[in-house]
């Protein structure tokens, strides 16, 4: 997934903080990424059976990316953990297209700076509707 990257910071947490360019959301301290990914990873094992696909997958990817454990490919990892999610419960796969990427990137950071994760589900669930209706 990293090849073509950055591949000497692929699956490395960060030791440093990190901006996001264009975004006025600030990732957490780097001391803070440990205990974040082990609540989310606890969070997770305990709703994974409670959350409808589409809505626990929208909050995996938003938790996961909010944390931003990593330097590079934060984004990359969570539309894969989501689509995971997504395929898990065996529903399609939502494609996020690069060209198209501003109203994700708005939903992400209004979601994050305002720290209500149903702000993000809401327009990915939106998305997921308008392009998969039948499986909502």
């Amino acid at each position: 997934m990293f090849e073509n990257t950055k591949s000497d910071l692929a699956g490395i947490n960060r030791q440093h903080q990190v901006a996001i360019a264009g975004s006025k959301f600030v990732p957490p301290f780097t001391a803070e990424i440990y205990p974040l990914l082990s609540e989310f990873f606890n969070w997770y094992n305990k709703n994974k059976d409670k959350i409808h696909p589409v809505e626990l997958a929208a909050l995996v990817h938003i938790k996961f990316v909010t944390i931003h454990p990593f330097t590079d490919g934060n984004g990359r990892l969570s539309r894969l953990m989501m689509n995971f999610v997504l395929h898990k419960y065996e529903f399609p796969l939502l494609n996020i297209h690069y060209v198209a990427r501003t109203g994700y990137y708005n939903a992400l950071e209004r979601a994050q700076i305002k720290n209500e994760d149903h702000l993000f589900v809401q327009w990915l669930f939106r998305r997921y509707v308008k392009e998969y209706g039948r499986y909502s």
